[in-house]
């Protein structure tokens, strides 16, 4: 297949691409005795647009994917798409204008249904045209009925193991999204608030100040703490004051978790502010007074301020104190507030009824699961380990949503027992099939379903039982089982990682993967943002950059910045990838003139007898960048890879190397060594690049190497293997001599003016040692095509008009210029 003269990756990529796919060329092979290589694919969230720091994340599986499929693995890479639970809604709502209880349970379901579709064929559109190398065989959806079956029968065995409960709690609550939310969906947002400080009273008539950020839960005032060892309270502890305005006697507690340098000193507790007075009402046993309503909405509880926002009821009680002498003073602080990820929106503490997993009995073991795990980079194990630490509240894994995963129970409407449904009847929605018995403990046959559904976690942190297809095909599940490498993003560490390891452990007793590579954020070109699917997903499209640039060329950017690290979204460097690909296929053009009718099947007599020391030099290099680069990838650092190979391909074999063999492979009758050289050297570049750039790689080994090697695919072929032959250290000094030779040489020409291509009349070098004077004059014919020289000569005297240009250690060089003097200027 003969290379045309431009590459032209705007048809060809999509034109391989579609081979790939015909031919089968990422297949999983179920009958092959290949050890497995299973990575346990991130199913982007159905929430907007992909943007380009999704193609910088995903593009890092596919670099390790293909890795090790050119190392003899049989790869299972499939791809999800998890398209049930909030993030589908809040989509469906912004696209749509609409919200499910405005129109029906069924009718919003079936719009989630109809735009998750829609944005999931977008997706795979843009995975296809990146190149990923995926087994669209294997693709799975959440909300499909075998992801549904899986999560509902892992409910019910962590039920039966009392892993799971129901429990009307404290519950963290977005007001927006009208859903309790999980520990983990909490953000921190800064912001600039006020410290109002208002005037209770004590009961001898006295003032006792306290500020607070929340004015509006004064009418859920239930305590006020002081630290036990303050001594402007001690005195007061076990006496009662009065809430301003809602004259409301509270009794004052003394717990050490109060700060006496916050504010006044004395703070009170409403049900519920925040996690400490959660904790205060647990430990206390203190009333319950529920001020704020699901909607967000203050309720009968505020009296005249009921039904307004808490906003509102800030504003309006302020002012009502404001009038009536009991505010005392304002002073403007800086705040963090705990607000829901998916909106941005400050979150409730309401008392609801919730199914939980237990987690918080259970820190010992879930930090030893997560401390046997490789973490890629190695410091993010330390995120895991600090959320389990840190971890205050168990899963709350139920949402009062309508578009996920239904809990398969129901409640008898007599004893109000909880009813679950038989692994045999899965999947089953309890809200169209009724139970076809009678309860197991009353015999009542009336029941009440639930309508909650489950959190999207709850269904994702089952992936690798879902695509491994657990319940339906035990042969496929055991061949992938543990998954070799889970690849994902930093910030869900805390939700996918932690979730999928708590239900690897508690449902299979083992762990879910063995390697974990966490990607970093895309940022905005200015670094100050992440991109975001929700929040429009930045200025450039990818499908756009790659259009313009090359499906390579944006890969390229993404190998760019290493695991772990956020990447600034930079067209400079994918203009550098672009830049990149033009070169390989320059050389691979230029090389095929002399490698079309080239074999590795031919043998020379003696090889070692065609080699020169500069395809030495170049050998040797090679098998350290063959080392270097795979011991990278294997460590899953495809930046130190890339760099690597990069590094000797511009400046080893396309600046250097293939100027010194020029004149030997023009002259067919000297150019057995440089041809094989170059065979060697071209064909391990484009295999050493083929995980990164996998386009323009395929294009080249098909047009110079598939012929001779017998595999279609580049990617199907055999990854580089040192050839102990060729390690040679005393070749690479030798090397790096005649690359001191040809760099100051050209900067020679340069200084002068002169064009590369402009011939010396000698070039003189001394060297005062005998080894490496003999490989100089082996080396003749290579520094003469480097150089231009007419003649080199190696340690003898001078000719008149020589100029000593520099001195490189025990190498001295020196040039006799051009005849034309005039080209000096």
């Amino acid at each position: 297949m003969t290379l045309p003269k431009r590459y032209n990756p705007k048809t060809s990529e999509p034109d391989m691409q579609a081979v790939w796919q015909a031919d089968g060329t990422y297949h999983f092979k179920r009958d092959s005795d290949k050890p497995v290589y299973s990575i346990d694919t991130p199913p982007p969230t159905v929430s907007g647009n992909l943007h380009l720091g999704h193609v910088y994340s995903y593009s890092h599986a596919d670099f390790f994917a293909r890795f090790w499929r050119m190392n003899g693995r049989n790869v299972f890479y499939p791809m999800g798409y998890d398209d049930n639970g909030l993030a589908t809604e809040r989509l469906v709502e912004r696209t749509l204008g609409i919200r499910g209880s405005s129109i029906g349970r069924p009718a919003f379901i079936q719009k989630c249904l109809e735009v998750s579709v829609a944005a999931e064929k977008v997706y795979a559109t843009l995975w296809q045209r990146l190149g990923l190398s995926i087994d669209w065989r294997y693709s799975y959806r959440t909300i499909d009925n075998d992801a549904r079956r899986i999560a509902q029968r892992s409910f019910l065995d962590l039920y039966a193991d009392g892993l799971v409960y129901r429990q009307k709690a404290p519950t963290i609550w977005c007001p927006e999204c009208q859903t309790a939310i999980a520990q983990a969906e909490l953000d921190d947002l800064e912001r600039a608030t006020t410290f109002h400080t208002l005037a209770f009273t004590l009961e001898n008539g006295a003032t006792l100040p306290i500020a607070t950020t929340r004015p509006e839960l004064l009418p859920a005032c239930v305590a006020v703490f002081v630290h036990p060892e303050d001594g402007r309270f001690t005195h007061l502890i076990g006496t009662t004051a009065m809430v301003p305005h809602f004259g409301k006697q509270v009794p004052i507690l003394a717990d050490a978790a109060a700060d006496p340098n916050k504010g006044t000193g004395a703070v009170m507790c409403c049900t519920f502010g925040d996690t400490t007075d959660v904790e205060w009402w647990y430990k206390h046993d203190l009333d319950l007074v529920e001020a704020v309503g699901r909607n967000g909405r203050m309720t009968h509880k505020a009296a005249e301020f009921a039904n307004q926002t808490t906003a509102e009821a800030r504003k309006n009680i302020i002012q009502t104190l404001h009038d009536n002498g009991l505010l005392l003073n304002q002073q403007p602080v800086q705040q963090s507030v705990r607000v829901h990820e998916r909106c941005d929106t400050p979150v409730e503490y309401i008392v609801t009824q919730q199914w939980f997993v237990r987690v918080l009995d259970q820190k010992a073991a879930l930090l030893e699961a997560g401390a046997k795990v490789n973490w890629h980079p190695a410091h993010m194990q330390t995120r895991y380990t600090q959320w389990v630490e840190n971890l205050g509240w168990d899963w709350c894994i139920s949402r009062q949503r309508f578009f996920g995963v239904t809990f398969p129970v129901w409640y008898c409407q007599s004893c109000d027992a909880v009813i679950t449904a038989k692994n045999d009847e899965l999947p089953i929605d309890p809200t169209v099939t009724e139970p076809q018995r009678p309860c197991p403990h009353c015999g009542n046959k009336s029941f009440m379903p639930e309508t909650d559904v489950m959190d999207t976690w709850a269904t994702s942190s089952l992936s690798p039982q879902i695509v491994g297809q657990w319940l339906t095909d035990k042969e496929l599940y055991d061949k992938v089982m543990p998954f070799s490498l889970r690849p994902q993003a930093h910030e869900i560490i805390r939700t996918w990682a932690f979730y999928t390891i708590v239900k690897s452990r508690y449902q299979f007793d083992m762990l879910p993967w063995q390697d974990v590579a966490i990607s970093g954020w895309g940022m905005t070109p200015a670094g100050t943002e992440k991109l975001s699917k929700s929040r429009g997903g930045g200025a450039a499209a990818p499908l756009e950059m790659i259009e313009q640039y090359s499906a390579d060329a944006v890969r390229y950017w993404a190998a760019s910045t290493s695991l772990g690290k956020d990447a600034v979204i930079s067209e400079e460097k994918i203009q550098a990838g672009a830049k990149l690909v033009t070169k390989l296929w320059n050389v691979a053009r230029f090389s095929q003139r002399f490698l079309q009718d080239y074999s590795t099947a031919r043998q020379l007599d003696d090889l070692t007898a065609h080699l020169t020391p500069a395809d030495r030099w170049l050998l040797a290099r090679l098998q350290s960048v063959i080392e270097r680069t795979t011991s990278a990838f294997k460590a899953y650092d495809y930046q130190t890879a890339k760099n690597e190979v990069e590094s000797f391909f511009w400046h080893d074999l396309a600046d250097n190397y293939l100027e010194m063999v020029k004149k030997r492979l023009y002259d067919n009758s000297s150019s057995d060594g440089a041809c094989y050289t170059l065979y060697q050297a071209l064909s391990a570049t484009i295999k050493l690049f083929a995980p990164l750039l996998p386009h323009v790689t395929e294009r080249i080994y098909q047009g110079l190497f598939t012929a001779d090697e017998g595999v279609e695919s580049i990617h199907n072929s055999a990854w580089p293997q040192v050839d102990a032959r060729w390690v040679d250290a005393a070749a690479v000094i030798t090397g790096t001599h005649l690359i001191d030779v040809a760099t100051t040489v050209r900067r020679y020409k340069s200084d002068n003016n002169l064009s590369l291509s402009t011939e010396l009349a000698g070039l003189y070098l001394t060297v005062d040692d005998a080894e490496m004077a003999a490989s100089l004059i082996a080396a003749t014919t290579d520094l003469i095509s480097i150089t231009r020289a007419k003649n080199v000569v190696i340690n003898e005297a001078f000719d008149d008009g020589v100029i000593v240009v520099e001195s490189h250690g025990r190498l001295q060089i020196a040039i006799k210029a051009t005849t034309d003097s005039s080209a000096l200027y």
